[in-house]
């Protein structure tokens, strides 16, 4: 698929849930949201239908997310089905790393980690973005800062191709642990980027007292470690632009939503919400009801494809984030 700006459409992130056993001030502010009721959120056979269309489309990435992913009930058996899908070739999930230690199943040592790579899950995105305990349960709202650690050690345990850390720059609160952060990531043998914050649940992250772009942090970083090699041709499927650190060869990201004035020239996602949403652009307010036609019995497939390829014609050419952007709903209820 490709819209009328010449992005070309591979990579859909799923929402299977709204719920999350976090509370992160940027994702639900003030612990302020209304949890959709069960018959409004997609089934996961309604799920699987639209990745197996979308695959048809050219769909070839399929990301995970939620709330907390992991919270869902029986979400490791629709993961198995969804790697399963012909065309589907690289599935990810995206989780705050606590419940990535929890038996996966009933009366079996086997671990959400190791059952989530048996599934086919073929890289893993982990949030963290302090290793201060204290500082982690005032960010998130709970005390988990062991349980993350301890997911995160799972899941390179579990020898998926790619384990990524996601921290969250914000000021006055994080800045000073960069360091720590790039050497935890390198003894742990995963990947760390470093992200702007941005106004999708709150206008309010934008101010001075938060907002801590990636350029200053690079600096920051590049104080200690020297200066950082630019690496244009390493890809994750994302935004993200890397860099080398000299003397350890470790390799770090930057994803700068606000001050990269070219992030969207790449953009190749859609976002299916958990409640059948699927928007073009997470900074836009622009989404489409795709569960009114899931659910249409005088519907079929093609007419899914069609709705696919609606939704496609109508991708903004870039977001509306530096535009006084107001948020219309929580970063929880869109999807990470």
């Amino acid at each position: 698929m490709e819209d009328k700006f010449g992005h070309l459409i591979s990579y859909l992130r799923i929402s299977v849930t709204d719920r999350c056993n976090e509370r992160c001030h940027y994702c639900l502010p003030h612990e302020n949201q209304e949890w959709l009721p069960r018959e409004e959120v997609l089934t996961y056979e309604e799920i699987l239908r639209v990745a197996k269309v979308g695959a048809d489309l050219g769909i070839s990435k399929v990301r995970v997310t939620g709330g907390e992913p992991l919270t869902r009930r029986n979400v490791l058996s629709f993961i198995s089905e969804l790697c399963s899908i012909d065309g589907i070739e690289d599935v990810g999930i995206s989780t705050n790393g606590t419940l990535l230690t929890r038996n996966a199943w009933p009366d079996s040592d086997e671990t959400n980690a190791t059952a989530l790579k048996r599934a086919g899950v073929r890289t893993v995105n982990i949030s963290l973005d302090t290793l201060d305990q204290e500082q982690y349960a005032k960010t998130t709202g709970r005390d988990y800062l062991q349980k993350a650690v301890d997911g995160i050690e799972a899941a390179v345990a579990a020898g998926f191709e790619k384990v990524k850390l996601n921290s969250v720059l914000m000021r006055h609160k994080n800045e000073h642990e960069l360091w720590n952060l790039i050497d935890f990531a390198r003894e742990k043998g995963a990947l760390i980027r470093f992200i702007e914050l941005m106004p999708v649940s709150s206008a309010e992250v934008l101010s001075e007292d938060n907002f801590l772009s990636t350029g200053e942090a690079k600096k920051l970083i590049e104080f200690k470690y020297g200066q950082l090699t630019p690496l244009p041709d390493f890809k994750t499927n994302g935004p993200a632009s890397y860099f080398q650190i000299p003397d350890t060869g470790q390799i770090i990201g930057f994803i700068g939503a606000m001050t990269n004035f070219h992030f969207c020239e790449t953009c190749n996602k859609l976002r299916l919400t958990c409640e059948g949403k699927l928007r073009p652009c997470l900074g836009s307010h622009l989404e489409f009801d795709m569960r009114d036609v899931l659910r249409n019995p005088g519907l079929n497939d093609d007419d899914v494809r069609k709705f696919f390829l609606e939704v496609v014609a109508r991708k903004p050419e870039q977001h509306d984030f530096r535009e006084n952007y107001q948020p219309g709903r929580r970063m929880i209820a869109i999807g990470g």
